[in-house]
Formats: structure tokens, sequence, C-alpha cells
């Protein structure tokens, strides 16, 4: 545990395991190789990595270098399906996701390149840290909670400035996409902006069963998560994006919006919308309004 901000890993290594036999050393040699040069590429680009079309390739390639098949499910169309379409001036979206490895990051980027918001643990991490970094991420140090209230600050500038943003609103990974809560900081920052929410999951599967070899829990170290998937047979991420929830002008709290968006995303009710299992609810009028940033720490988490 780092600190208040922090979640305590309930899944550990011992989660992570394939449901199907082990790639054989010679075609694990290939991948390792594949996508070292993939890895290798995206970092020589220096600053043309920030393009949002080549960094959507880059990730891509290194995708397709481990192997891996990317599967997109939803109702979202287009070239950024993750983000709202807006008219001009309006606020970007905040993308939120549950979390179960490393490689949701690449992913994530394959699909649609936001700007990230992440612990600041993923910028050390080998190879994916640099791509993070190169990728224009938002690091957060959270040593450090009496930063928090700043760090709102920042998330719902960006949003108001048009830039969509991704969070994972668990502050640490799970080994399937269906356990976990929801931290309440980044949600006040969509609140403040106006910006909709996009709920998105991610979840894992070998030849089309369900999976947890991707996990990358607990004390788990990234060369053995990194080569739990290179040797895995037929592994696919899928991203379902789900139908986005409007905050603006709805006097929202942060606590029922991410608690909309947990259940939308972990699967445990309807999408949210107007009421009911999965909805929203407006603030309290009887004296509890939708946190602003200069509130306590304790009342963001």
């Amino acid at each position: 545990m780092n600190g208040p901000w922090d979640v305590r890993a309930v899944c550990t290594p011992r989660c992570a395991a394939h449901t199907t036999e082990p790639l054989p050393l010679p075609g694990t040699a290939r991948r390792a190789t594949a996508f070292a040069g993939a890895v290798g590429r995206a970092l020589t680009a220096g600053p043309r990595l920030a393009d949002p079309v080549r960094l959507r390739a880059y990730a891509r390639a290194q995708l397709a270098a481990l192997s891996v098949g990317l599967e997109v499910r939803g109702a979202a169309t287009g070239a950024d399906p993750l983000t709202v379409p807006g008219a001009a001036g309006a606020p970007g979206t905040l993308i939120a996701l549950n979390h179960i490895s490393w490689l949701d990051i690449v992913a994530l980027l394959a699909v649609e390149p936001a700007t990230l918001l992440a612990k600041r643990e993923v910028g050390h991490w080998p190879l994916v840290g640099g791509l993070a970094r190169r990728a224009g991420t938002h690091f957060i140090d959270r040593t450090s909670p009496r930063r928090l209230p700043q760090t709102v600050r920042e998330l719902s500038a960006l949003l108001a400035a048009g830039r969509s943003v991704a969070v994972f609103p668990q502050a640490t990974t799970w080994c399937t996409a269906d356990q976990g809560a929801f931290r309440r900081a980044t949600f006040q920052a969509a609140l403040d902006a106006g910006a909709p929410v996009r709920p998105v999951t991610v979840d894992y599967a070998q030849q089309g069963c369900p999976t947890t070899v991707a996990a990358f829990c607990g004390d788990d170290t990234f060369a053995a998560s990194l080569r739990r998937v290179i040797t895995a047979r037929g592994l696919t991420v899928r991203v379902t994006v789900h139908p986005a929830l409007p905050t603006a002008g709805r006097g929202l709290d942060r606590r029922a919006l991410a608690g909309a968006v947990e259940r939308v995303v972990l699967g445990g009710g309807r999408t949210a919308g107007g009421g009911g299992a999965g909805g929203v609810r407006p603030a309290d009028r009887a004296g509890h309004p939708a946190g602003r940033p200069g509130q306590a720490l304790g009342t963001y988490l």
C-alpha cells in the first residue's frame, strides 16, 4: 500500500493461468523478437508518437507481434469509437475502464489513442512504460494524496479543453472483468467539466473461452506477465463499448455516477440512463450537492 489513495491487491500472480497449452519455445522466440522490434520502432518515433494515427498503428503492431487479437464490441462506430461526438468547443469524454493487465493500455491505444491517466509506476514498466510516456500519459503519484484535488482540477481542465481522457478507476488490477470497486475522484472531474462518461469493459479470451492469462496482479513482475502473454495461444482482448452517460446539466453527484459506471463496466446491472438499476441520481438538494475540487480529500475516495 502506497497511501490512502491506493487499493490493496486481492488478486495475485496465482490467479493468472493459461486455459490452453502454452506455445512451444520456437514460436515463443519468434513472438518475443517481433514484439521487441515493434516496441523499438515505436520508441524511436520520438515526439511523432503523439500523433493519434501513428500511435494507433504502433499499438496495433504490438498486438499483432504478440499474436493477440483485438475485438471491439458495442454500438460505437467511427475512427474514434470511444469519444462521444460533440459540437465545436464541447468537452472531451471521460473513458472509464476496468483494469486487468498492462495489455489493457496497448489495447486501448489500438482502439482510440486517448490521453491516459495512470499511476506513476506505469511509467517505469519496461517497454510499455516508454510507450505510455511518449503517448502523453498523465501520471498520478499515489504516495502524495494531498495532490488529489489538484489532479482532479487538471483532469477537468483537459476534458473542458476537448481532450478525451481514459482512466482506470479501480486503482489496481484484477484477474477478471467483474471485480473491484470504482474510486470516485475522476468522476468529479467529468462533472466539473460537464463531460460525458464512456463506460468500457476489457476482458480476455483464449480460443473463445474466458482466460486470466493476461492478468498482471499483486506482486507479479512485468517479465513474468509478458512471458505468459507471449506463450498464450489464441489470445484475444475484447473491448466492449457501452452507451455514454451524459453529465452536463443533470445535477449528478460523483458517488452515484461512479456507482452507475461501475455497474455497467463490471456487468452488474443495466446500462445507466434515467434512474432505476444502473441509473444515476441527482445531488441531494438538502445540503449534499455534487462536490467541488476544494473539498476534503476523503470525499473524493
